[in-house]
């Protein structure tokens, strides 16, 4: 079974789902697979089993806490946000996403024109974030403007994601 919709949605759903009996292989998309925002608000033991994939760091698990990419990130917000939520998911892309705009002007260099910085834009090769999972780099290409295709399933367990399998490649290097 797939849910969509949107954080609020997926967490009702999955409580549902536990309320009914009802034991399906359960996906649900990265977007929804916040443990602060949907699972513990669908209830912990209602997500056990369920699955998604990710390609970005949960910054509430604890895997991640000696890890310098989530430092870095856990640092930044202290300095500029320190009233955030560091497990909030969106936070989290909202970094990677200044990230690879600071890349993108490196190598725009003194050529700030909009067309440099389309073109720079749609020359991501291999950009690690410090929040990208082991394993999965960002990249754009002239056709091709999505950056991330590449991700690690997981499952959820216990009080958190479990990852499980290689990293699945969803771009042709061709």
């Amino acid at each position: 079974m797939f849910t969509f919709g949107t954080p609020k949605f997926v967490a009702q759903s999955i409580k549902k789902i536990a309320e009914l009996g009802w034991k399906p292989m359960h996906f649900i998309p990265n977007v929804a697979s916040s443990v602060g925002t949907v699972i513990v608000p669908a209830g912990v033991e209602n997500a056990q089993g369920v699955l998604s994939g990710t390609f970005i760091k949960d910054a509430s698990d604890p895997q991640w806490d000696n890890d310098k990419g989530m430092k870095a990130y856990t640092s930044f917000l202290a300095k500029y946000m320190p009233d955030a939520n560091k497990a909030d998911s969106l936070m989290i892309h909202g970094y990677m996403g200044a990230q690879l705009m600071v890349q993108v002007l490196k190598q725009s260099g003194d050529n700030l024109t909009r067309e440099n910085i389309m073109k720079q834009a749609a020359s991501i090769k291999n950009f690690e974030s410090d929040v990208l999972i082991p394993g999965i780099l960002a990249n754009t290409g002239e056709k091709d403007f999505s950056p991330l295709e590449d991700m690690q399933m997981m499952r959820f367990k216990g009080s958190r994601w479990e990852p499980f399998g290689v990293v699945i490649k969803g771009r042709s290097d061709g």
